[in-house]
C-alpha cells in the first residue's frame, strides 16, 4: 500500500524540501548528518536508486501513481508521496517538472581522490565548471566514452543539483567521482568539504594524487605549445588524467604549466574553442577506454 498524501496546504512542512529550500540549504538538511538532493524524472530516480541511494519522499503529479512513477513507487513502498494536478505543483515548486516527478534522497559520503582512481586508467577532471548542465553532460559523455571516474575541484558546481544529474540523465550516479578536498568521506554533512577553505587541495595537492597515482595529465587548452588530441604518445599512455577548465577562461595557466601535456582539439574555419562538455565529449571519444562492441 503507498503512503500517498494529496496536497491540501502549500505552507506543509513536508513540502518545504521542495518548494522552499535552496539546493544549498538541502546540503546541510540533516546537519551533523549528510545532507539530501532532489533527482528529478523517472529515469534519474530510477537510477539513483540502482545505486543505492536512499529516498526520502516524492512529489508528482497525481496520473503518475499508475502512470511513470509507477514501478518506482513499486521499489518504495513506505515512502511518503506527495501528490497534486500539474498546475498545483508548477505553482508549489515556481518550475515545471520534467516528466513530472521528484524525489527527495539522502546524500552518500564521497569516496576520497586515492581510493576512486586507484583501479582506473581514464579519468576526467572538471577545473571549477560552474554550470550545473555542463556538468550534467559532461557526467553524460564520461559514462558513455569509456571513462572511470570523475574528479571535481572545490569550484564546480555539484553534480548532485537537480538540473545536473537530470541533464546528465542519471549517469551522476553511475560513474564514480569525488571533489578534490580533505576527507571528504568523513565531511560532516558537507560532501563538498569545506569546498572553499581548502583551495589548496587543487592544483597543489591534486596532482600530486594523480601523478603518485601513475596518472599522466592532459590539459584541455588552445597554446602554441600544444599537441594535437590525435598525437599518438597519447594513445600510448597506460593512464590518462583529462583535465577540462571553466566556462569561458579555460584552465588557470598554473595547471597548464602543471600537466604533462597540453592538447587541443583541430577545429576548422578559426573557430577558437568549444563549449566545455563537447570538448570533454571528443576528447573521451578519442582517448577514453575502448569501448566493447557488444555495448555499442
Amino acid at each position: 500500500m503507498h503512503n500517498i498524501n494529496v496536497i491540501t496546504d502549500f505552507s506543509a512542512p513536508e513540502l518545504d524540501i521542495y518548494a522552499r529550500l535552496s539546493e544549498g540549504q538541502l546540503l546541510h538538511y540533516y546537519e551533523p548528518d549528510r545532507g539530501i538532493f532532489i533527482a528529478e524524472s523517472p529515469k534519474v530516480i530510477g537510477r539513483a536508486l540502482d545505486a543505492g541511494y536512499e529516498p526520502v519522499s516524492f512529489l508528482l503529479e497525481t496520473r503518475h501513481i499508475e502512470g511513470e512513477a509507477r514501478e518506482l513507487l513499486a521499489r518504495c513502498r513506505d515512502i511518503p508521496v506527495y501528490t497534486a494536478e500539474f498546475d498545483v505543483l508548477t505553482k508549489l515548486t515556481g518550475f515545471q517538472l520534467t516528466r513530472g516527478v521528484l524525489c527527495a534522497m539522502r546524500r552518500r559520503c564521497l569516496p576520497d581522490v586515492p581510493s576512486l582512481c586507484r583501479k582506473a586508467t581514464r579519468i576526467a577532471v572538471l577545473e571549477n565548471v560552474m554550470n550545473p548542465a555542463n556538468v550534467g553532460a559532461i557526467f553524460r559523455s564520461a559514462a558513455a566514452l569509456g571513462m572511470d571516474g570523475v574528479l571535481l575541484t572545490p569550484g564546480c558546481s555539484d553534480p548532485l543539483y537537480r538540473r545536473a544529474s537530470r541533464v546528465s540523465m542519471g549517469t551522476v550516479f553511475q560513474v564514480p567521482w569525488t571533489f578534490f578536498a580533505e576527507n571528504p568521506a568523513k565531511s560532516s554533512g558537507d560532501p563538498l568539504g569545506q569546498r572553499y577553505e581548502k583551495d589548496e587541495s587543487w592544483p597543489e595537492k591534486g596532482m600530486n594524487i594523480l601523478k603518485e597515482l601513475g596518472f599522466k595529465t592532459v590539459a584541455m587548452a588552445l597554446r602554441d605549445d600544444s599537441i594535437s588530441l590525435t598525437d599518438p604518445a597519447l594513445k600510448t599512455e597506460e593512464k590518462l588524467a583529462i583535465i577540462l577548465g571553466t566556462e569561458g577562461d579555460g584552465l588557470a595557466d598554473r595547471t597548464i604549466a602543471d600537466c604533462d601535456y597540453t592538447v587541443r582539439i583541430p577545429m576548422a574555419r578559426n573557430v577558437d574553442s568549444l563549449n566545455a562538455s563537447v570538448a570533454g565529449a571528443i576528447a573521451f571519444w578519442e582517448l577514453g577506454n575502448k569501448i566493447p562492441e557488444r555495448e555499442v
